[in-house]
Order: structure tokens, then sequence, then C-alpha cells
């Protein structure tokens, strides 16, 4: 009977020991773990400004319509000057938010002398956490390299591409570019003979080319995923036919989340969203617009599958020709009753660089006005530039940032745009 009832308060105590641990796990769980977000985005607008919202919100559905990003709730204005110049290049712009320094034009996640800048996905991975990197415009693209490569904007291509495949140690990318990553024999732009491809799949990574075969990839066990979609910058959004079995940016963003989320420690995602600055080099209004709103697609799908306990950041790098839209459209004029001439003739949308601009005849002088008898405009005048340039510059204009989840209050009043670096970095 003694026996009994001793084995009976063992077990007793033994249950109680359990119940206090995992009570002391859960609470530990909730007030110190859950302390950090488990999932960190960082979405990168390339060329996104106030006014460059305003026109997707216009483009979109009107005066009245709500862009998805309006739901972040902290919002700044960022300044981005580099260390040698007021207007920065994409490069100095990128790495300003991926380690916190600001650097000269050309330098990508390096210093004055040389040496490498960490950057957030370096420390990210130094911590426990998983690292993505996606991006619709070319992985070796200087915004993109800023957070993987040391270097500057005249380094080749297929160097960035090597040091993405052998240094970065990144658990999912994906993007075009992928000339980089092939030798000439293959069809690629390697002189080196070397198929970065084929060294990937060596190294236990799944390597995709197409959206299909992108949506296939488990998320049973830890990604490691290599998705290479073009050779070159993938489709914009009404380029259907190329578009092709290319995934968009809101299917990368999701697969991405989806395959992250594995690791228990957590994950960083960067996602430099690149073709509407390529589209506004062109002066190309509607493509550029275009190009934002899936932008804005891909931040609600970040919000939807992230989910509300993590951290998104929203940032513009450097505004890019100087879109505007003019005159007084109505309220509900939206898509392509914004593209074209108003009633009087008039351009609604004009740049202030790039290509559709008049060429100047001489030094000081404008090129020659149009021919009155020409009653039919021509292409370039339905989206004049004020003046010539082979691609629309760089403008100066401080950029916006926006975001949600723990952080982000940080996001008020101006900011440099090194503090977006601050506030990714503090919720590591």
């Amino acid at each position: 009977m003694y026996i009994a009832r001793v084995k009976w308060r063992n077990e007793l105590i033994a249950l109680l020991c359990v119940v206090l641990f995992v009570t002391l796990g859960v609470l530990y769980f909730q007030y110190w773990v859950v302390q950090k977000p488990f999932g960190i985005i960082l979405f990168v607008g390339e060329g996104l400004t106030a006014e460059q919202i305003t026109l997707t919100r216009l483009y979109v559905g009107g005066a009245g319509a709500h862009l998805g990003l309006e739901s972040l709730e902290h919002l700044a204005l960022v300044k981005n000057d580099s260390t040698d110049f007021a207007v920065p290049d994409r490069a100095a712009a990128a790495t300003a938010m991926a380690t916190g320094r600001k650097v000269a034009n050309r330098a990508i996640s390096i210093d004055r002398a040389g040496k490498p800048l960490a950057n957030i996905l370096e420390l990210a991975r130094a911590r426990g956490r998983i690292a993505g990197l996606i991006t619709n415009t070319k992985l070796t693209d200087p915004t993109s390299a800023a957070f993987y490569a040391h270097a500057n904007m005249d380094t080749e291509p297929a160097v960035l591409a090597g040091e993405l495949v052998d240094h970065a140690k990144l658990d999912v990318v994906m993007g075009g570019g992928g000339a980089a990553f092939l030798p000439t024999a293959k069809g690629g732009g390697r002189r080196d003979n070397r198929d970065l491809l084929l060294d990937l799949r060596r190294d236990g990574f799944d390597v995709v080319r197409t959206r299909a075969e992108l949506e296939e990839i488990s998320t049973t066990r830890r990604p490691r995923l290599f998705g290479v979609f073009a050779d070159e910058e993938m489709a914009f959004v009404n380029q259907m036919r190329r578009r092709g079995e290319q995934p968009s940016l809101v299917d990368m963003v999701r697969r991405a989340i989806q395959l992250l989320q594995y690791n228990i420690g957590g994950y960083v995602l960067v996602v430099d969203a690149g073709l509407s600055r390529i589209a506004a080099e062109q002066n190309h209004a509607e493509r550029s617009l275009l190009q934002t709103a899936e932008l804005d697609r891909s931040i609600a799908m970040a919000q939807r599958y992230a989910g509300p306990k993590s951290t998104i950041v929203v940032c513009g790098d450097v505004a890019v020709g100087g879109l505007a839209l003019n005159g007084f459209p109505f309220r509900d004029d939206s898509s392509i009753a914004l593209l074209g001439l108003n009633s009087a003739g008039e351009p609604w949308m004009t740049w202030a660089t790039g290509p559709k601009g008049a060429r100047p005849s001489g030094r000081g002088k404008v090129g020659a006005e149009r021919d009155r008898s020409d009653t039919q405009p021509k292409k370039e005048e339905l989206e004049p530039a004020a003046f010539y340039a082979p691609f629309a510059l760089n403008a100066a204009s401080d950029v916006v940032a926006l975001g949600s989840g723990r952080g982000t209050v940080r996001l008020r009043g101006y900011i440099e745009n090194t503090q977006i670096f601050d506030i990714l970095r503090d919720q590591l």
C-alpha cells in the first residue's frame, strides 16, 4: 500500500513537472521568441515615389481607388543621396538599404576603400534565419546584387553570377538574367565554359525554369531553390506572348514565403521590383504603372501568406524619368482614358527626360517643332519628354517607405535610406 502511494505521488510530481515545463515553454515563446517577427520581407520598389503611387492608383481605378500598399500602417519620406552625388544611382541606393552605409555611386556593398560591407541577408543567415532573393529583372542587376555581392557596377554579370552561386549562401533565389549563369555553348554569355545551373543541381538545389516547375517544388523540406525564368529581364505584365510560362512577381512572392516558412528560426526575403524602372527609362508610362500595380498585388500576397506577425517594409530607391499626369482628368478616368491626348490635343502624361524627348539640334537649342500640318500625332508625342536622353535619367526626389509589423513604427517623418537597414537588422 505504501509503495503504491509513493508511486502515485511520483507520477503526480512528474506530471506537474511536465505541465510546468510546457507552461514555461509557452510563456517563453510568447514573451521572448515572438518579440521578433518570424518573417521579415523587404520590397524594393525601383522608382517608387509618392507620384508613382498616385498615378498607379488613378490608372488602376480612378481617384476613388485604393491600393493594397495603402493598408500598411506606417509611412515615411526617404532621403536618398549618396556620398558623392545628391542623386544616387541604383547601386548606391540599394547598398544603403542592404548594408546601412551610404556609399559612392557605382559601389555595390563596398566602402570607399573597396572593402566589403555586411548586408542584411548575410546577417540574417548568421542569426539562424534562412534567406531569399527575388527580382523580376536580372539577378545580376545592381539592386539585387547589393544584397549578395561586393563589387562595383563595372563588374561583369558573369562575375556577379559566380559570386551569387559560390558565396551568397541564399536558400531561395528567383529572377531573370539566366545568360550570366550559362556558357556560350549552351546559349549563355559565360566565356569560362562554366554551367552554374549544373553546379547548383550538383550541390542539391532544385533548379527551375518555368512557372509549372516552380509550383511543383515541395514545401515539406528545407528549401534549396534557384529559379531562372528568362535569359535577360523577365517580361512585362502586358507582354503576354513573351511572358509565356514565366511566373509573375506575385507567384514568386507566394512560393518563396511558402518555402521559407519551413525554417523554425524565421526568414528574411528581399523582393526587387525593377521592371517599373526599366519601363520608366523607356518612357513607357503604361508599362511602368502596370508593373507598380503588380508590385502592389505582390505586397498584398505577402501580407496574406506571411501573416500579421511578420514585418513588411516597402521602399523606393530613386526616382526615374519624372513622369507626371497633367491637366484635369475626371475622377473616374482610369486605364487607357489617362493615356494619349486629351480633348484639347495635349498629352495627359509627360516625362522630364528620356528617349521620347526632343533631340537637341545645337547647344542650348531644342529640336525642331512638330509640323502643324501633320494632324496625326507621332508616337513619341503621346508621352513626350522635355529633353532627350537615351534612357530616362534618375531624378532628385524623396522616395517613400511604408511598413507594417514590429519595428516599422520608426517609419515616420523624414528618414535616411540607411535607416531601412536599421529597422530590418533590429528585428533579426
